[in-house]
Parts: structure tokens; C-alpha cells; sequence
């Protein structure tokens, strides 16, 4: 026995000893704008520029904030008219176009509205269904484009909350939808509570997106289907039990925001939420996120949202 072991001793030892490091050289790709754009039917245009850092660096907030670009010539294109637009700080912009920003950068309103950073923003052009929009980047003398499509929004049959069986004071969001045949179709699904705190404010201000927010109808073209959807909301209320803090309380009012989308803006989200997704997962396969802005990264995103209001009450 006494052998076996030394034996194997000695083994280990031989193989550390031919161990040498291994020094992997990463690509040091030349910095590349980065665009995270968007407008929505009935609001202004709204685009956050900056610049991709090495995959090797350490991003922080310092680091973030220098990336931002603000020397940009940024127009969009609708038809026939084109809209400049004007690099503007956040805390400038009405308050629709702030809360906005705050969704895009999944921030809190407050949180935002400190940030030292420029949004490019036009106050006379307006989004509308049914239209195409392209934007249009000069930067560092290089030109970039992209178009995107606000579809007409879609609207649900029914919307309820319903009780779970376990509990008699939660529950999720249920909706019915029925989906138009043949188109291709994809949508975004947020939503904020509108009661008010002990201060007299809006419990949330913001819109958020629960996970699986982002969806096709590849499995449901031209169907009527049913489905529920987390409470993706902060749990504010002690009284709200952690337990059920992805449910939505008996009481509460709710604000659905259902947005459609073309598909090139849906690839781009859901690749984005797979990579987000095998972050965690160091066996997972890379995976490219597309861009509909030739010659750079990012998004030009375009939503036609269509809301209601969900009380849940029985």
C-alpha cells in the first residue's frame, strides 16, 4: 500500500513539474460606436452613443462615462424630412424622456438624472406607426446608418390578475391575445404600478421587463393563446412577502405596456438576453449579437406600444 501511494506521489510531482503557464493574447481590437437608440410611436427619438472598450479591461462607471461620445452629427430620416438631433443632458429632457432613459439603462429614475452623459434628442419629431425611421451618425469622419420599423401596436383580448391556489393575496398577470396571421410578429412586454406611496408618488415610476419580456409569435402566428407574466417590479412594501415578491398583490394597479416591434429589433434584444443568459455558464458557445447599424454596434430600436390598465381584483 505504502508503495502504491509513493508511486503515486511521485506521479503528481512529474506532472506539476512540466506544468508551465499558459499566456492566451487576446485580440486588441480598434474601439468601435457603439449605438443604443430608440423611438417609440407618440414619443421623441432618443440615442446614447459611445465607444466599445477592450474585452480585457476592467469597465467601471469612470471608464463608462469617458466612453460616451457627444461630438456626433445625429439626424433621422422620415420620408421626406430629416430631424437633427441635439446632444442634450438628461436632467433637460421632459420627464417621459427621462424616465425612458432610465429604462433603457435599467437604472432608477432618480439614479439617472445624475448621470453627466449627453442623449441625442429632438423635440419636434414624434414617432408614428406604420413609418419607417433612419438614423443617421457622423463621427470621426465615418458615416453610419440604420432603419427601423414602427409596425401598427396590437392589443390584448383580455387582461386579468388571478389568484394563485396557494395564496389569497397574490397572483400573476394573465393576458389572451390573438395574434395576427402570416406577419411575423414580435412584442415587448413592461409594466409599472400606478399606486401611490404614503409621500403621494407613483409607487414606480419606470417601466420594467420581466424576464422572458421580450417574445415572437414563432410558435403562435395567427393564434389566440393565454399566458401570465411575472411581477418584475421592486418590492417596496415590507408588507409584501418575499415569498410571492414575483406576484402581483390583490389591490393593485397596474400599467401594461405591450410593444411591438420589427424583426430585426427583436433578434437584436433576444440575442442579447441569450448572452446575458450564458454569461454564467462558462460551457456556453459564444453567441453574435446582430446589429441593424451597419459598420457599428448597438441598436436602432423602434416600438409601437399599446397599454391598458390592470386592477387586481378578483
Amino acid at each position: 500500500m505504502t508503495k502504491n501511494i509513493l508511486s503515486i506521489i511521485l506521479f503528481l510531482l512529474g506532472v506539476l513539474s512540466c506544468a508551465k503557464d499558459v499566456q492566451i493574447d487576446l485580440p486588441q481590437l480598434p474601439p468601435q460606436l457603439v449605438v443604443d437608440g430608440n423611438i417609440e410611436a407618440g414619443a421623441h427619438p432618443l440615442v446614447l452613443l459611445s465607444m466599445s472598450q477592450p474585452a480585457a479591461d476592467t469597465v467601471s462607471l469612470i471608464t463608462y462615462l469617458n466612453s460616451v461620445v457627444s461630438d456626433a452629427q445625429v439626424t433621422v430620416v422620415n420620408g421626406t424630412d430629416t430631424f437633427a438631433l441635439t446632444p442634450t443632458y438628461i436632467q433637460q429632457l421632459p420627464l417621459e424622456s427621462q424616465k425612458r432613459v432610465a429604462e433603457m439603462l435599467r437604472v432608477e429614475l432618480e439614479e439617472v438624472v445624475l448621470l453627466p452623459i449627453q442623449i441625442y434628442y429632438s423635440a419636434v419629431l414624434y414617432g408614428a406607426a406604420n413609418q419607417t425611421y433612419e438614423l443617421c451618425i457622423a463621427h470621426q469622419g465615418k458615416s453610419f446608418k440604420g432603419s427601423t420599423y414602427l409596425p401598427n401596436p396590437s392589443s390584448l383580448d383580455s387582461l386579468y390578475w388571478k389568484r394563485e391556489p396557494a395564496t389569497i393575496e397574490y397572483g400573476y398577470s394573465w393576458a389572451r391575445m390573438t395574434d395576427s396571421f402570416g406577419s411575423a410578429d414580435a412584442y415587448r412586454w413592461e409594466v409599472r404600478r400606478i399606486d401611490r406611496n404614503e409621500q403621494g408618488q407613483d409607487l414606480d415610476p419606470i417601466f420594467r421587463r420581466a424576464r422572458g419580456g421580450i417574445f415572437s409569435d414563432e410558435f403562435f402566428n395567427g393564434q389566440t393563446i393565454e399566458f401570465y407574466f411575472q411581477n418584475p417590479l421592486k418590492r417596496k412594501d415590507s408588507t409584501h412577502l418575499k415569498t410571492y415578491r414575483r406576484y402581483f398583490r390583490y389591490g393593485d394597479s397596474v400599467v401594461v405596456k405591450l410593444s411591438k416591434m420589427d424583426p430585426a429589433v427583436y433578434l437584436y434584444y433576444d440575442r442579447m438576453d441569450a448572452q446575458l443568459d450564458a454569461n454564467a455558464n462558462p460551457y456556453a458557445t459564444p453567441i453574435n449579437i446582430p446589429s441593424n447599424m451597419k459598420g457599428c454596434l448597438g441598436i436602432w430600436a423602434g416600438f409601437s406600444p399599446w397599454y391598458d390598465t390592470l386592477i387586481c381584483l378578483d
